[in-house]
């Protein structure tokens, strides 16, 4: 009888470690897969209190005289909050291109550095429902070619950004527009509306597609204007957490050399901390 009552004794505390080591372990994916969440939602967010380091490559399909020929330009684009008071934060957002372009007339293509592009955003340390940042927006004359951009325009100029994360949802639009302050006239807008929906396991689907004006260019050659969406996954290299997405895009609008479709390729290392 005792032999048998300590064999159930045993079968129950061992029951009770499995239950136990379930629960357990049910809690810490949960756990992981709402931190997963977040991660993404904070990537999706462009004023969010995180280091990012994306790598973004846009290939022009259907680019130039007669829509035959391929351009590309991949963007380094680091982001860097600093912390400015315990109410307030300066999103830094800086993008460097390296443009591709092709050549027109049978030659080789020219490679090189395009204008740099920072913004900085001033957004409360603490949002409400609704996140929202503005501030300057400065292009800087770093072009090596005037065949990848302009070589003399310095520009200034302001933007904003505005965002809500409801449920699953990431919904916002970024807007910004350049005059040039010297060198060579340019007058230039930016509209980028982001619609994101995030699953469990960091998956996400997407839709933010970049709407330019050249008020300089001549009429009809003003506007690209493109539809499109994809799709992306948090994942993680060891402990690093990334960021990566491909989507398409149709300008539906466009110069009359402007690519017909953009493929959109990005990867961006993610760093859930501020810096200062």
């Amino acid at each position: 009888m005792r032999t048998s009552a300590r064999i159930h004794r045993g079968l129950a505390a061992s029951l009770l470690l499995a239950l136990g080591s379930s629960a357990h372990a049910v809690e810490t994916a949960e756990a992981k897969e709402e931190e997963t969440e977040k991660l993404a939602k904070a990537a999706q967010n462009p004023v969010a209190d995180m280091i990012s380091i994306p790598f973004q490559d846009n290939i022009g399909l259907g680019y130039g005289p007669g829509n035959k020929d391929t351009q590309n330009v991949l963007n380094a684009q680091p982001v860097i909050p600093l912390h400015v008071t315990e109410d307030w934060n300066v999103i830094t957002r800086t993008i460097l291109p390296i443009v591709t372009q092709p050549s027109f007339t049978g030659g080789s293509a020219t490679t090189g550095l395009g204008d740099l592009t920072l913004t900085a955003f001033l957004s409360p340390a603490k949002p409400g429902d609704l996140i929202w940042g503005v501030g300057p927006v400065a292009s800087f004359p770093t072009a090596t070619s005037p065949l990848t951009g302009s070589q003399s325009t310095w520009g200034l100029g302001p933007s904003a950004v505005v965002l809500a994360m409801p449920g699953h949802w990431v919904l916002g639009a970024l807007v910004n527009q350049i005059w040039s302050v010297a060198g060579a006239g340019a007058s230039a807008m930016l509209i980028q509306y982001f619609v994101n929906y995030n699953f469990h396991g960091g998956w996400y689907l997407t839709t933010s597609p970049i709407l330019t004006a050249d008020w300089k260019a001549a009429s009809g050659q003003q506007w690209v204007v493109p539809f499109g969406a994809g799709g992306g996954k948090i994942f993680r290299i060891g402990k690093l957490p990334f960021n990566g997405n491909v989507s398409a895009y149709y300008n539906a609008v466009r110069p009359d050399i402007g690519p017909e479709w953009t493929v959109r390729l990005q990867l961006a290392l993610l760093l859930p901390t501020s810096i200062f």
